[in-house]
């Protein structure tokens, strides 16, 4: 896949990732790297702080992001060297009434996040839609402002 973090040129595997379109529907647990231990068999993933049992198969690695998770002494890997851009959001207050209070404010966020695929970025006209908290937004993205059009 190409991550948006990314820019949409680079290429990572989705497990590299994390992205919510996922082949399986396994749970998160932040945890510390301590070594790879390279077997016969294959790799041994060695973790410190996980909230499972030894022996546990680990099934899917997702980097760990400082802006999105909470451990201040971690690093992020390759994600740090990746530029972070939010967009200005441009949403109609008759819109926003369309939208439940408590849900305002989360919304407004995903949308400065950009939630296009990376690979549709130059579309100025083109309308894309963002599932959220059981609505439709229907909005537009004009290079670095995005506009809301439609909420239902």
């Amino acid at each position: 896949m190409r991550p948006p973090r990314l820019g949409g040129a680079e290429r990572v595997g989705v497990f590299a990732t994390r992205s919510p379109f996922r082949p399986n529907p396994i749970g998160l647990t932040c945890v510390k790297l301590d070594h790879v231990e390279l077997t016969d068999a294959g790799p041994i993933i060695h973790v410190l702080g996980a909230d499972l049992r030894d022996g546990t198969p680990v099934y899917d690695i997702k980097p760990y992001i400082p802006f999105a998770d909470c451990r201040p002494d971690a690093c992020g890997g390759w994600i740090e060297d990746a530029p972070w851009h939010e967009l200005d959001v441009d949403f109609p207050e008759q819109l926003q009434a369309e939208v439940p209070a408590g849900k305002l404010a989360g919304l407004t966020e995903v949308l400065r996040q950009d939630p296009r695929r990376a690979g549709s970025k130059h579309e100025p006209t083109r309308v894309y839609h963002l599932a959220y908290a059981g609505l439709d937004v229907a909005f537009t993205v004009d290079g670095d402002v995005l506009h809301v059009v439609c909420v239902s």
